[in-house]
């Protein structure tokens, strides 16, 4: 198989250094990587495949002789340097918000929308981690019948909020637990230790936080139906690593949880935990490391007439963001667009 050469962006960070993970746990074809940060982290060394590689600090250059480009530094260097890597020949496949709902960027996840690849001008988004996870679920379920309708309420993982916010869950709890007073809130709005926060990025003026709409408006871009109605609720939780959602979805026409429940346990990177007899449902535990999404508590809602209640885990620095951008990079080489 050919190899490509590999540029991770944000190689230090923790959704970064998950892509480094990624490519080696699936033998991604690299024959070179390139791994690059800020001047700040420069220097450093990290390994792949066993061996040592020093982190360059990034500038436009660096993407010269690149095939593809992993970024995941935050918007603002996204928008600064993905034009410079798709000038130099790169593709870039960028995991923050910058571009995803750009018309002309793509918005993939492979299980749900790999078609779209097709039409990629250099840049393909990956979506926000919390929409990952749901799609992946009702992409199964649109296919037995359109979806009017979902209500969705996140309980996300510090982790989605950067390694510093995995510290300071660390710091608070262990202030908590020795009777110390509790260290100032930073990456996180208030505090987390034993505690929910209803806030996730920035309010807006209807109330909805940019984390709410961004589940509202990338369903619907990666559904390719801008008739679905998502209505959100986003919270940080105190848990190190992976999403949990509850659910709400209503049908156009009647589901029976036998059809839900058979087109979920043949759908691509859905595993079905379901067994409340035996206490089996997906918790955020269960999933850290996985590939999969997780699914279990599926129900009918007998409050609407087509409605099923389901309950998704999911790893947010996996499949939310580092492995969805891999296979993101395996569908460019399974469509030959690269």
């Amino acid at each position: 198989m050919k190899g490509y050469r590999v540029a991770v962006v944000g190689a230090t960070g923790a959704v970064g250094q998950e892509m480094i993970r990624v490519l080696e746990d699936r033998n991604f074809p690299v024959s070179e990587i390139k791994l690059l940060a800020s001047a700040r982290s420069a220097g450093k060394k990290l390994k792949f495949k066993g061996e040592e590689v020093v982190v360059e600090e990034l500038k436009p250059e660096s993407f010269e002789g690149i095939d593809i480009a992993l970024f995941s530094a935050g918007g603002d260097r996204s928008k600064q340097f993905a034009p410079e890597a798709v000038k130099r020949g790169a593709i870039v496949i960028d995991n923050s918000s910058a571009f995803r709902m750009e018309p002309d960027v793509p918005l993939v996840v492979p299980q749900v929308n790999p078609e779209d690849v097709d039409w990629h001008k250099g840049i393909i988004a990956n979506p926000n981690c919390s929409t990952i996870q749901m799609v992946v679920v009702l992409k199964p379920l649109y296919d037995i019948s359109r979806i009017k309708r979902v209500v969705v309420s996140t309980y996300q993982a510090v982790s989605g909020a950067g390694a510093a916010a995995i510290e300071e869950l660390k710091e608070q709890t262990k202030a908590v637990l020795e009777g110390r007073e509790v260290p100032p809130p930073n990456k996180i709005p208030r505090q987390i230790a034993f505690n929910c926060v209803p806030h996730i990025d920035k309010f807006f003026s209807d109330g909805y936080t940019r984390e709410e709409h961004k589940m509202i408006n990338e369903t619907k871009k990666i559904m390719h139906d801008d008739t679905i109605k998502v209505s959100p609720t986003c919270v940080r939780v105190p848990v190190f690593i992976g999403h949990s959602e509850a659910v709400n979805i209503e049908f156009e026409k009647p589901v029976s949880l036998e059809e839900a429940r058979k087109a979920l346990e043949n759908a691509p990177g859905v595993k079905v935990m379901d067994d409340v007899e035996n206490l089996v449902y997906p918790t955020p535990i269960d999933v850290a490391g996985k590939d999969d999404v997780l699914v279990g508590r599926i129900r009918k809602d007998e409050t609407v007439e087509n409605g099923i209640n389901l309950w998704i885990v999911g790893d947010n620095l996996k499949k939310g963001a580092a492995l969805n951008a891999v296979q993101i990079a395996e569908v460019l080489i399974e469509r030959g667009l690269i």
